[in-house]
């Protein structure tokens, strides 16, 4: 009776979450009337022009364009999807050669009882590269570190996700000068770029200490009492883990691989600050990370590739989520819904009060997170229509823009039409339902705290205007 009720309660795969939300979409294109804004070029960025809204002839979704809504999805989403296999796979090549275990192994040993430590340090770290270079898709190779040490530290899968992407998350959320929410935004809505800095440190020092205090108790929890972990179970079955009594030799070839992967790191932050690297540039660095540190360990050509090969079949169903999710895209883009649900969401703010107008604007931002998860193409599509509805309504343009940062940056590593979020949880061999339900009081505390930074934003009329 128990296992019948278990399997009732089972939360979908994701595969079928996503595809329930695909088939929503499509049947919504013969419901809600098409629409479309003019789009416009504000610096050498495409938006919509917030004053030419206009209905256009109904064009449903089709069984064959649904159908293909999810090829054509992969397609658009090529360059991520691919981005995860290199990473994936180059991180099977480092992992093969046990040079990280071995160091991470004996930097615990040496912090003996104070391992806990490690936490509020490491997100604290992850929480700054998120909020000055909006650090998202860069966390990934970490994440597979992150879970051997945990798991070496006596805690759990879950709390070495949580590292990395709470960390990362919070200070994407609550940034002080993220190039991809904070400085767009405040360039379409013509503010003075990373203006009221010192308003979003203190949203970002309250995010970070949020993440970090749910974490840090969350890991005690589990190092006390590991039954506790919905990943025990599984942890205890996992090959990628340290033993301190066992530990792999450490000489100057593991030395001299370890170096290898610090200094590709310390390139990876140069390369996006200082010269606009994305994804492309990015995995050709782990690319060829890759091939040195194969070259390093003597590893052998088809050895190499063998090995490679594992690591990007190992994530492949975790990749391939990105696809899925911008199936949803593809329906309502091709219904032609999108605008008119972001026109319909502006002419109901309209007539609110400005304070709640300010806190709808928040609302309406969050749910927009879950069908265009990028955080410049939200920025693209809903701050050219919230700015100037801002200025109708009573509601600063600075909050506008603070409105959108929160509701763009807090579901990120929740959703699960966020692919570089689902292909961390498939690295590490986390389910997203497990994962889900673990951090939704986390995820519920920080809409909370980002409604109070809206409502003190629009009290203050934080400005300029």
């Amino acid at each position: 009776m128990e296992e019948t009720k278990k399997k009732k309660f089972a939360v979908p795969h994701v595969y079928i979450l996503l595809f329930a939300l695909i088939a929503i979409c499509s049947i919504l294109t013969y419901i809600i009337p098409a629409g479309s804004y003019d789009m416009m070029m504000v610096d050498k960025r495409e938006v919509v022009d917030a004053s030419t809204f206009h209905n256009v002839a109904q064009t449903p979704v089709t069984l064959m364009q649904f159908l293909t809504a999810v090829p054509r999805g992969m397609q658009e989403s090529a360059q991520i999807i691919f981005f995860i296999f290199i990473v994936g796979g180059t991180m099977a090549v480092i992992q093969e050669t046990r040079s990280i275990e071995a160091g991470m192994g004996r930097l615990i040993k040496a912090m003996k009882n104070a391992s806990i430590l490690i936490i509020p340090i490491v997100m604290l770290f992850f929480s700054i590269c998120g909020s000055v270079f909006g650090m998202a898709e860069e966390t990934i190779p970490f994440i597979p570190i992150f879970v051997s040490l945990c798991l070496a530290m006596g805690f759990d899968s879950i709390t070495g996700v949580a590292i990395v992407f709470c960390g990362a998350g919070a200070g994407f959320a609550g940034a002080f000068m993220n190039p991809f929410t904070v400085q767009v935004a405040q360039g379409i809505a013509e503010l003075p770029l990373l203006s009221q800095t010192p308003f979003r440190v203190v949203m970002y020092v309250c995010f970070v200490a949020l993440a970090i205090l749910f974490v840090m108790r969350y890991a005690m929890k589990v190092k006390k009492n590991p039954q506790l972990s919905p990943m025990h179970a599984f942890d205890q079955t996992r090959e990628d883990t340290v033993d301190l009594e066992e530990l792999p030799s450490f000489g100057g070839k593991e030395k001299a691989i370890l170096i290898v992967f610090v200094l590709a790191i310390i390139l990876l932050v140069f390369g996006v600050i200082k010269w606009g690297w994305y994804m492309d540039e990015i995995a050709a660095l782990f690319l060829g990370m890759s091939f040195i540190v194969a070259v390093i360990a003597r590893m052998g050509f088809n050895n190499y590739a063998n090995v490679l090969g594992k690591g990007m079949a190992d994530i492949a169903s975790g990749a391939l989520v990105v696809g899925f999710a911008r199936g949803i895209l593809v329906v309502m883009t091709d219904g032609q819904i999108l605008h008119t649900i972001l026109h319909a969401a502006a002419e109901g703010l309209s007539k609110l009060p400005s304070m709640i107008s300010a806190v709808g604007m928040y609302i309406f931002q969050c749910l927009l997170n879950f069908i265009v998860p990028s955080g410049s193409g939200q920025a693209a599509v809903s701050i050219p229509i919230m700015a100037p509805l801002g200025d109708l309504v009573g509601v600063t343009r600075q909050t506008a823009t603070i409105a959108f940062q929160l509701g763009d940056g807090i579901s990120n590593i929740f959703t699960p039409t966020s692919g570089y979020f689902m292909a961390g949880l498939a690295i590490a061999k986390v389910p997203w339902s497990k994962w889900a339900k673990w951090i939704l009081p986390l995820i519920g505390l920080e809409y909370l705290l980002g409604a109070i930074f809206v409502v003190v934003a629009q009290a203050m009329h934080l400005g300029p205007f």
